[in-house]
């Protein structure tokens, strides 16, 4: 029975101190026409405000809706963070849409007053500021990179694309003016010379490559600097190969933007 009770009161404790083990990612709020939005942030293992950090901003796919503020860290960079984190060396902001939303609108205006609060707040720099999402976040990247030129340094898009309109879900770009022959080149020359790494799965069954093949050969005509992986055999979760791909964040903070102050 000592033993016993030996053991349990070990697992308590093991238990309280696991528990009491700071979340790697932090909760925040904010709040757009008196609508409170939460989002969570991963801070890197010794953030100082002695100097200025690298931001990503990280949208999230259809399936991670919701209010719960813990939808959002399931898939893509969020779990790669979670085994990979220990020497990521920027603060990422990872909002959270509601359920039946996309990332326009005032949900695009929450995730991009999310990251003004967390520049400000956590020191960011501007001039390193970072665009990545899967899926439908992957179509919410090259929104925000149409809707706000000039902002991100560079950006590493996933299964995301301008047209979708397979139901139940229909995806798009909004803003592109109604009878524009070509929406890919004309998305294409309205993110100025945004640095883009495309990623897609070659057997995506819920959004086209086809999608990422016209966004690369758009980028590509403009002499746009752009990089497209395409994975063999793999279905539309391509997101945890392309967070893994060794030369991805080299790459990605290997950008900064010039004529910008860091403050």
């Amino acid at each position: 029975m000592t033993r016993l009770l030996a053991l349990i009161g070990f697992f308590l404790l093991a238990f309280v101190a696991h528990a009491a083990q700071p979340s790697r990612f932090i909760e925040r709020s904010t709040s757009v026409h008196g609508t409170t939005y939460r989002y969570r942030l991963f801070v890197p293992d010794g953030w100082t405000a002695k100097r200025s950090w690298p931001v990503v901003l990280f949208l999230h796919g259809s399936g991670e809706r919701g209010s719960d503020n813990e939808r959002q860290l399931s898939q893509g960079l969020p779990p790669w963070l979670k085994d990979h984190g220990d020497h990521f060396p920027a603060v990422v902001v990872i909002p959270q849409a509601p359920e039946g939303t996309a990332w326009n609108g005032d949900v695009e205006v929450m995730a991009l007053q999310a990251l003004k609060e967390t520049i400000d707040t956590y020191h960011g720099d501007r001039r390193r500021l970072y665009l990545t999402g899967l899926s439908m976040g992957g179509y919410g990247s090259w929104q925000i990179a149409k809707d706000h030129l000039g902002m991100f340094a560079a950006a590493a898009i996933i299964c995301g694309g301008i047209n979708q309109p397979k139901d139940p879900d229909p995806l798009s770009v909004q803003g592109i003016p109604a009878g524009t022959s070509n929406r890919h080149a004309w998305v294409a020359a309205h993110i100025g010379k945004l640095p883009v790494w495309i990623f897609n799965g070659a057997i995506d069954s819920v959004v086209p490559p086809d999608e990422s093949h016209r966004m690369n050969a758009a980028l590509k005509a403009l002499g746009d600097d752009v990089r497209y992986t395409e994975f063999p055999g793999v279905d539309h979760g391509s997101w945890p190969m392309a967070y893994a791909t060794a030369e991805l964040w080299p790459w990605m903070f290997s950008h900064q933007l010039a004529g910008v102050h860091a403050r």
